[in-house]
């Protein structure tokens, strides 16, 4: 058993939400400004020479590319008091985070224009998972400089990947200016946090470092779970010569308690049950049997060397080590009684582990032939993991299932660890190889910037599950090509055509072994950038078709067998837009239209759209800084996101609810108050301003509550 937890008018659901917003940052708290009682030297951040945005992989300005890419900045995601890259991803259009609703918390899972992504990038480094498993490093947020959103099919640069897109998180670097970052927070839930981010250089050296550190603790959102990590980040960039940079860096994050995985039924939570309800913070497990325990650590290097001023080489690798622990019950639908409140809970752990290494090398330079600039890109990138999984089931007292359960009225004691005896052990070990050749030129002649890449990859898998072995052995081309033109008016529009492919593991109903899944996009748009940098939008529609997916045979009499002929569409629109109002007020704001549907089938899912995919999706965010008079230094920030219906299963024999949540964000820089305070700064976010009972769900039997109201109170000194 390899995985256990498997419209209306937009915005209508909740108009006193947008309204609320909109009167907080009424003009009139422009009134209010006057003089200036103090000010703070600006801090500027610039990105390690080493960095190579997303959807190049080169130091080229993503709005110099043609294709949609979004990009949330730390300051964003610190104002708003999130926790993990999945709450950062809440105001990124195209993105439908918090696929187990806001509880679960020990997954980054997401999907990008409908189709879920299990992988992140860190550094433009995959950070590799146990497959199937539950093994899956989470980066904290503490440790990012930024977050990039690429999307539609990114395999033409990074290998294997589903065709919605993918997020790579650029981790802070060392800089040249001395800095340190000290906060304490506390909040909703008994949140005790402290941090520390401390950079500058050794002495008078060649050498500047960063150090980065943090330890957390917090009751969990569910009955009888806790939150805790502690995480110890440091970074060495070493100038060796003017033509060359090292760069050492790792990462360390324990976990000890990472919440809750269980799902509750649908009927009494998203459904209203005559019988009773259940509780969204009530626990479906047991806390005698409830453990999620998870430790990691990474150790890499970059070297960055010009070879003169067109041609540099960068090498970026890394090693990684990973374990994972937990206790946890389950249930299916068919041990739910909705009219009682009756449920069977079946009892396991899994015990994974897993180690793998990462390597990139870039040769990238510029070429001139006659009017046409190159930017050209060569590439070769090589990954290897191996891990296991120890599945075990459990026994209770002679049984098969776990004490007697009451969803409506649970009673969380009821397990006693010493009548819980092994019943099956299933043990599955994992190896993967994947070894890939790109190549990119993207040619500039004059206003006009085309763009074309290729790839090729050679991927090997191995599953020995409980003796049965499965191997994988494909090969893919992908590629990309794209244009864009560049007017005086800062408006472009481009068009691009990219594939993408998964590799599937197997043999078909012929004994064949699959091919992989391949993934086309159409998409075409516009981007905006004011002469002043203040304004920036983006419109894309874009059409992605899934295609060769696996799904059962309709011919063969054992229902065992699989044909490789199911395919998904996804099309639709997204706009995205930041500007600064006045120098004092900015506004962001997305909307995103998505139109999914499963258009071959063998199992009567054609027509149905998957499950988490909303229709539509909007957000908007604002920030008001008061300079000057009585309420100079503070900075009043509030949003709204809306996530439409979503399908509550695979059959769409029902919808998930849309629903709109507020938060807010209030800051205030204390040197206002004093000099003596210059560099001291607090921070007030409140997440779901009104408590909006929000939901997620797989299937009617599995379902999950969104983040309830959560307040986080920090203060900040920087010096």
């Amino acid at each position: 058993m390899k995985n256990i937890n498997h419209s209306s008018n937009l915005l209508a659901a909740s108009p006193l939400a947008l309204a609320i917003t909109s009167i907080l940052f009424a003009p009139n708290l422009m009134a209010e400004e006057a003089d200036t009682v103090a000010t703070e030297q600006e801090t500027i951040t610039i990105l390690g020479q080493t960095y190579r945005n997303t959807a190049t992989k080169t130091s080229l300005e993503p709005e110099e590319t043609p294709q949609a890419i979004s990009v949330i900045n730390s300051d964003e995601f610190e104002n708003r008091g999130v926790s993990s890259v999945q709450q950062a991803l809440r105001y990124a259009p195209g993105v439908n985070a918090e696929l187990k609703g806001g509880s679960v918390t020990m997954y980054d899972n997401y999907n990008i224009r409908g189709f879920e992504n299990n992988q992140m990038y860190y550094d433009g480094l995959v950070l590799q998972y146990l497959v199937g498993w539950n093994l899956q490093p989470q980066i904290d947020p503490i440790a990012l400089e930024r977050v990039e959103i690429f999307k539609g099919p990114s395999s033409v640069l990074y290998g294997a990947m589903p065709p919605g897109g993918m997020v790579n998180l650029i981790a802070k670097s060392p800089q040249k200016e001395r800095n340190t970052d000290f906060s304490i927070a506390t909040g909703s839930r008994n949140l005790v946090k402290a941090s520390l981010d401390t950079t500058g250089q050794f002495g008078d050296s060649n050498v500047y470092y960063r150090l980065i550190g943090s330890a957390s603790h917090r009751d969990g959102q569910v009955d009888y779970t806790e939150e805790e990590r502690y995480v110890f980040a440091p970074s060495i960039d070493w100038y060796v010569t003017d033509n060359t940079l090292v760069n050492f860096n790792f990462y360390y994050q324990n976990d000890p308690n990472m919440g809750m995985n269980s799902a509750m039924p649908a009927s009494g939570s998203v459904w209203n049950n005559p019988n009773g309800s259940i509780d969204k913070n009530a626990s479906m497990g047991d806390k005698n049997w409830s453990k999620f325990e998870r430790e990691f650590w990474m150790a890499g290097y970059k070297i960055d060397h010009s070879f003169n001023d067109n041609w540099s080489f960068l090498q970026n690798a890394r090693y990684m080590k990973a374990d994972l622990y937990q206790e946890n019950t389950y249930h299916a639908a068919a041990g739910w009684d909705p009219s009682t409140g009756s449920l069977d809970r079946y009892i396991y752990s899994t015990d994974e582990d897993s180690e793998g290494f990462t390597i990139d090398n870039q040769l990238s330079g510029r070429v001139a032939t006659g009017p046409v600039e190159h930017n050209l890109l060569f590439g070769v990138d090589y990954q290897h993991l191996k891990g296991s999984s120890n599945y075990t089931s459990y026994g209770y007292d002679g049984g098969y299932t776990a004490p007697s359960f009451n969803a409506f009225a649970p009673n969380n004691n009821q397990i006693d660890r010493s009548k819980v005896t092994a019943s099956g052990v299933y043990i599955d070990d994992v190896k993967v190889e994947q070894l890939g050749f790109y190549f990119q030129d993207q040619m500039r002649i004059n206003r006009i910037v085309l763009m074309a890449g290729g790839r090729f990859d050679n991927y090997e898998a191995t599953s020995d599950y409980a003796g049965t072995i499965t191997k994988t052995d494909q090969n893919n081309f992908s590629y990309r090509v794209g244009a864009m033109y560049e007017f005086d008016s800062g408006w472009s529009p481009y068009i691009n055509y990219a594939t993408s492919f998964e590799p599937v593991a197997g043999v078909d109903s012929s004994g064949d072994s699959f091919e992989p899944s391949i993934g086309q996009q159409v998409e075409g748009g516009v981007k905006y950038l004011s002469a002043d940098y203040a304004t920036s939008m983006t419109a894309s529609l874009f059409h992605i078709i899934k295609s060769d997916v696996v799904v059962p045979d309709p011919n063969d009499p054992s229902y065992q067998g699989k044909i490789q002929v199911g395919e998904i569409r996804s099309q639709g629109l997204e706009l995205e837009g930041r500007t600064m109002l006045t120098d004092s007020w900015d506004v962001s704001a997305s909307y995103t239209y998505t139109d999914m549907e499963i258009t071959k089938d063998t199992t009567g899912l054609e027509g149905k759209t998957p499950i988490y995919v909303p229709e539509h999706a909007a957000t908007l965010w604002t920030n008001y800084y008061v300079y000057n008079g009585i309420l100079g230094g503070s900075r009043f920030g509030a949003g709204a996101r809306y996530i439409g219906e979503r399908q509550m299963d695979a059959a769409n024999t029902d919808t998930v609810p849309d629903y709109t949540v507020v938060d807010l964000s209030l800051g205030y820089d204390l040197a206002y108050l004093t000099n003596s305070l210059k560099g001291a700064a607090v921070n007030l976010s409140v997440n779901n301003l009104f408590d909006e009972d929000t939901y997620a769900c797989y299937d009617s039997a599995n379902c999950w509550y969104g983040e309830e109201r959560t307040v986080e109170f920090k203060f900040d000194y920087k010096f």
